[in-house]
């Protein structure tokens, strides 16, 4: 039997050794890779896994600005539907697109991706709604904001006069001095001080009001760099870090850690539970600036370029999850994906940091760059089965829902027949917490029409947030840690929660076990064995 390392090692040759013999454009390692290796996991219990909704331009949701709040709820309860039948367990929302709110908010006028007007209620919560819905599915829910962008682009050179263009109560043209414009965009100024808090201030409010599951930001830092284009922060630095720092990119990056630092104790200080993740660029430096860098020659990267120092934030524990963009296809010579999920791997390391992998679903059936490698079927199934062999990688982010929609190459149906066809539950975070509730007590049973009805009654003692129910063949009580035996998780909204198993076979014997798991997922033993013969 081949060693996982090893294996490991043998599949990332077969890709990368076929790239020497044949164009870039037209790589054809697909089929050197086999479908399940005998140590390559097939599915994983432990895996969290979710589509990002952008908001921003109506990407995702709202389709478009002024639809009724029916149309609306039914366009993101669809979005939920389609995901949880893919296997996702989680949902990373847009609710802070430019400086704006999907909630009603003191930080932040209503998104006009919501009415078509910056300011104008929608009539309704958003925000409260989509986590009750998202929750209703056991799916978590994380709260997607961007700290500094206050507009998209205003389609010229921008200057402060645009300012006036905002409404009156716009926060922005409130605070004139905290402004600074780039590009096409006006930003808030990571260097003031006040913009620091007030960025704080608004995702706490957040943490603070709803029921959200974590808080998580992208890789809109400092901005991207235009060529020729200082970001003119200049009379900042001279005001705020010249006497402490030598060079101003020392102190862009010391703004940046400094407010990932201090969103995390803020978060963990009003709820423990609540976990704080970044999704950066997928290159934090190249090799060929610093030897310890990823082998890639990427245009721009985190830590040169953006101020975003994401090995800063792993060593300090800043942050619960870290979720780098590899947008980029097996054996691609400036950014290999094989190749950077090594390093990441190698980043988070016995640390209390999770990796995700951001997967670039948007450019399956594309050309990028030339390389036709996304007209392949086999390139994201093979990212996301190569993830499954480093003991680092706890889960997938795919941008986006929309594109998953359209189910490119088919990838939706391999999600939910192949890839994700096993439900998976969100790891823990020992860190944030260790203690698993009690083991459920109070099952009842009925056999019903439609299936196996179990009841379970929550104890006023526990912690439990959801349930798992695991389906063992026969009369005895497998592996809890298979994930081909876990059914599906159900979520405790009330203090008698019940779940039908559809699936069961007239006459067939089974034996079930439920187990409780509190918000961190940490898991229970498992109750009593429940035999059934189904009817």
């Amino acid at each position: 039997m081949i060693k996982k390392k090893k294996f490991r090692s043998l599949l990332i040759a077969s890709v990368i050794g076929s790239s020497v013999l044949l164009p870039s454009a037209t790589i054809g390692y697909a089929d050197t890779i086999p479908s399940q290796g005998a140590d390559q996991p097939k599915y994983v219990k432990h895996e969290l896994r979710a589509a990002w909704m952008a908001s921003v331009l109506n990407i995702d949701w709202p389709s478009k600005p002024g639809l009724s709040i029916p149309q609306q709820k039914a366009e993101f309860i669809q979005y939920l539907d389609e995901q949880k039948q893919m296997g996702m367990n989680a949902v990373v929302m847009q609710i802070k697109p430019t400086a704006d709110a999907f909630y009603p908010s003191k930080y932040g006028l209503w998104s006009e991706y919501l009415t078509g007007t910056q300011g104008k209620d929608p009539g309704y919560d958003p925000l409260a709604f989509m986590v009750e819905e998202a929750h209703k599915r056991n799916m978590e829910f994380h709260a997607w904001f961007n700290p500094y962008r206050i507009t998209m682009s205003l389609g010229k050179e921008a200057n402060l006069s645009d300012l006036q263009k905002l409404p009156e109560n716009h926060p922005a043209r409130q605070h004139p001095e905290w402004v600074v414009p780039y590009g096409q965009q006006l930003y808030f100024n990571p260097g003031v001080p006040e913009v620091q808090k007030f960025v704080i201030d608004g995702i706490m409010e957040v943490v603070k009001n709803y029921d959200i599951d974590a808080v998580h930001m992208d890789d809109y830092f400092y901005p991207y760099k235009i060529a020729g284009k200082e970001f003119p922060d200049q009379n900042t630095y001279e005001q705020y870090g010249k006497n402490q720092f030598s060079n101003i990119a020392d102190w862009r990056r010391d703004n940046v850690n400094n407010l990932v630092k201090d969103i995390n104790e803020a978060i963990k200080a009003e709820k423990s539970y609540v976990k704080f993740g970044i999704s950066p660029f997928g290159v934090w430096r190249n090799k060929n600036v610093d030897p310890t860098g990823s082998d890639t020659a990427a245009g721009q990267t985190n830590y040169d370029d953006l101020y975003a120092d994401t090995r800063t934030w792993i060593n300090n524990g800043d942050i619960d999850y870290i979720a780098p963009q590899l947008y980029w296809n097996i054996g691609l010579p400036v950014a290999d994906y094989a190749k950077l999920l090594d390093w990441w791997s190698k980043e988070v390391e016995g640390k209390d940091v999770q990796l995700y992998i951001g997967q670039a679903t948007y450019k399956i059936n594309t050309e990028s760059n030339g390389v036709q490698n996304w007209f392949n079927p086999e390139e994201m199934p093979n990212q996301i089965k190569l993830n499954r062999t480093y003991e680092a990688f706890k889960g997938s982010m795919h941008f986006s829902a929309k594109d998953l929609r359209k189910n490119p190459l088919g990838i939706a149906d391999r999600l939910s027949n192949e890839l994700y066809k096993q439900p998976a539950i969100v790891p823990s975070m020992p860190w944030i917490d260790d203690t698993p509730p009690e083991s459920p007590k109070a099952i009842n049973v009925k056999q019903k029409q439609e299936g196996i009805e179990f009841k379970v009654k929550e104890s006023k003692h526990d912690d439990a947030s959801y349930y798992a129910i695991y389906r063992f063949d026969g009369k005895k009580v497998g592996d809890i840690n298979d994930s081909n035996n876990l059914l599906d998780t159900v979520r405790l909204e009330h203090s008698d929660q019940t779940y039908l198993d559809k699936t069961a076979v007239k006459g067939q014997e089974y034996t079930y076990v439920i187990t409780a798991l509190d918000r961190t997922h940490n898991e229970s033993s498992p109750s009593r064995p429940i035999p059934v013969r189904a009817k």
